[in-house]
């Protein structure tokens, strides 16, 4: 019996406050992190993931009250990150509430951070961000809130994030970032193929079809979304109840 794949909506903070863009530009204000939160418990989110797009020290204080206050509201599992850089970093995010952490571009500078978290913590809890974008005829890995480049192939990255102690990967398609056109299949199966844990994709989500798809061709084991549950484009119980009529095991709500 396989795995229920996963319907993970995602909450972009700036430390108090939900925002989101296009490809990670022109954010505007979505919400308040603890009522999205409360409201995705009740619809049937799968787990929730919050990010602090800012991470900066400054928001650091601000952002470990955020997760406080969010974990309060769930009773699914929760993911969160930004700008973790450190085993005590990573400690504090799992103290204030959160089951997982994510992390990213301390990562790509020092891979063995990864063998680390996974030490203290276990593997099972540390999520791999990639935000990545396509550079000719592959994707390359990008860091600072998709600002700067590395030069890294994403999907070689995935690989060695594995190896080194990740125990899930969340890929973000930077060229289908709220853009509403589709996840990347291609990306998300390529990465796939590559790794013997979870892959979660995001970037792109739109129709139930899209989600459809990316389960299908894309190989993924969650899709993560944002713009669309938060504006109420798509409701998280009709999107489980078409993927479950069209064959994809998923945990049906209500």
């Amino acid at each position: 019996m396989s795995l229920a794949h996963r319907i993970i909506p995602c909450l972009d903070t700036d430390g108090e406050r939900v925002v989101k863009g296009v490809q990670f530009v022109n954010l505007r204000d979505a919400g308040d992190p603890a009522a999205l939160a409360a409201r995705y418990n009740i619809e049937g989110a799968d787990e929730l993931v919050v990010l602090d797009i800012a991470a900066s020290r400054d928001h650091r204080p601000t952002f470990l009250e955020t997760i406080r206050r969010v974990a309060a509201e769930l009773a699914i599992p929760l993911t969160a990150g930004g700008g973790v850089a450190t085993v005590d970093e990573g400690r504090a995010i799992l103290r204030a509430g959160a089951d997982k952490l994510t992390v990213n571009t301390a990562a790509i500078r020092r891979p063995e951070l990864l063998t680390s978290l996974a030490a203290e913590f276990g593997s099972q809890a540390v999520v791999l961000a990639i935000d990545a974008k396509r550079v000719g005829d592959h994707w390359e890995a990008f860091v600072r809130g998709g600002s700067v480049p590395t030069g890294l192939d994403a999907v070689a990255w995935a690989r060695q994030g594995v190896e080194c102690g990740a125990g899930e990967i969340l890929i973000t398609s930077m060229d289908r970032d709220g853009m509403r056109s589709g996840f990347d299949c291609a990306l998300t199966a390529a990465i796939s193929r590559v790794v013997n844990v979870p892959v979660i994709a995001s970037g792109g989500a739109d129709a139930p079809e899209t989600f459809l798809e990316v389960f299908r061709e894309g190989r993924a084991d969650a899709a993560l979304a944002a713009s669309i549950f938060h504006d109420r484009i798509q409701g998280l119980g009709e999107l489980k109840r078409y993927l479950g009529e069209h064959g994809i095991s998923v945990r049906q709500t209500g």
